[in-house]
């Protein structure tokens, strides 16, 4: 066998090694981005959820706190900023500007004991509550869908293989926002606070 043959095989193993490489790192690239994609359309799911509630917990609350009105524009304005949204970083800042303005909404509701007996406000609550907890979970899953993914990409020589193929790191990650982290926590289990009464007059 000439050394020119064996040169040609040696070239055709090593272009066969390089493309079933590539063929392998780029259809674990697709499985990953998928998970991602996956996990991030529970999180729109859950974040779609709490937007339908939000438009009827307002009008409860606007009904006792009529004049509260830069808390309920601020609410309206993060909310369909949300829902016009495209992709999945443009969502996670407009859903950290509704974290902030639903944070000043149940702060103010503090200063209403009339919603506290309002069966109407008080089950929206529980609902938007069980819908916070399941943004969280959600929330985790797609973290670490994507991180899963961008330490794959990222990894040597992944991340040739990865540029030739068209896929990049991804860094939109889903932090809980300052404003969901301070969110008082209402309790509306305690009865409301009773005014003291005034000191009889001196005679």
């Amino acid at each position: 066998m000439s050394k020119g043959i064996i040169v040609l095989i040696v070239l055709a193993l090593i272009v066969g090694f390089i493309f079933m490489q590539y063929v392998s790192v780029r259809n674990t690239l697709v499985t990953k981005d998928q998970a991602v994609k996956a996990a991030w359309s529970q999180v729109d799911i859950v974040l779609q959820r709490r937007a339908d509630l939000i438009p009827n917990l307002v009008e409860t609350v606007k009904g006792i706190t009529k004049q509260e009105q830069t808390v309920f524009g601020e609410i309206a304005n993060a909310r369909s900023t949300l829902l016009s949204a495209q992709t999945p970083a443009d969502k996670i800042a407009a859903n950290q500007r509704l974290d902030g303005a639903l944070g000043r909404l149940l702060a103010i509701t503090e200063n209403y004991p009339e919603l506290k007996s309002s069966e109407n406000f008080l089950r929206l609550q529980d609902e938007l509550a069980g819908t916070e907890n399941r943004i969280a979970v959600e929330r985790k899953r797609y973290n670490d869908a994507l991180q899963d993914y961008n330490t794959y990409l990222l990894k040597f020589p992944n991340n040739l293989i990865a540029g030739f193929a068209g896929y990049k790191a991804n860094e939109a990650y889903f932090q809980a926002s300052e404003g969901s982290r301070q969110t008082p926590k209402v309790d509306f289990s305690k009865p409301a606070p009773q005014a003291t009464p005034a000191p009889a007059p001196a005679r």
